[in-house]
């Protein structure tokens, strides 16, 4: 559906630059916008690498590890259906930390790897039918999505790349904004459970 969306923006923009003779405008939009978005790629693989690198390090290191033992009480009281030493709960627990510190895409691959542990424990259980989230994949996904964040390292990123007087301005009002998701989330989700 998006894919429609977009090529029907895309097709609407040009058939209106054509018909107004702005083409040359369109033209140079579209070489302008490639070119910043080579650039702006360029500057995010470095950020995203160097903290991919640093969770790497600290799950290595048995950092991840311990502060999943010192998060227990809050991940058992946010996925009551996971036993507390499953291994999902070691990625759910670095997706949470690396969301936390803003590195939404180091967050990504312990994501995905949680998804698929909590998918191999309903598989064993046979709670679900094959197909269907469980309780645990849907708080896990909305939480995912809310993501609390300390320090939102892509959004000052960008602010920097685009020129701005002050990147990390934003720091304060994405940490209201995403402790009230997060907030919000956690609600829906005890509500969703009990229904």
């Amino acid at each position: 559906m998006l894919n429609f969306l977009w090529g029907a923006m895309l097709l609407i923009g040009i058939v209106y630059g054509a018909a107004t003779g702005r083409m040359n405008e369109v033209t140079d939009a579209a070489l302008s916008s490639a070119k910043e978005a080579v650039s702006l790629c360029i500057t995010m693989a470095g950020i995203v690498a160097m903290w991919v690198g640093i969770m790497e390090i600290a799950k290595s290191s048995g950092l991840v590890e311990r502060l999943t033992r010192k998060m227990r009480p809050l991940l058992g009281f946010l996925f009551p259906d996971v036993p507390g030493e499953h291994r999902a709960m070691e990625f759910i627990s670095a997706n949470m930390i690396a969301n936390f510190l803003g590195l939404g895409w180091a967050a990504t691959p312990f994501g995905l790897k949680a998804m698929e542990e909590l998918a191999k424990l309903e598989k064993q259980r046979k709670s679900v039918s094959p197909g269907t989230a469980s309780n645990a994949m849907c708080t896990f996904l909305i939480l995912n999505i809310s993501s609390l964040q300390l320090i939102p390292v892509n959004i000052i990123a960008y602010r920097s790349q685009y020129g701005s007087v002050n990147p990390t301005a934003i720091v304060g009002p994405g940490i209201v904004a995403t402790a009230v998701s997060t907030v919000v989330a956690v609600i829906f989700c005890k509500v969703m459970e009990r229904k």
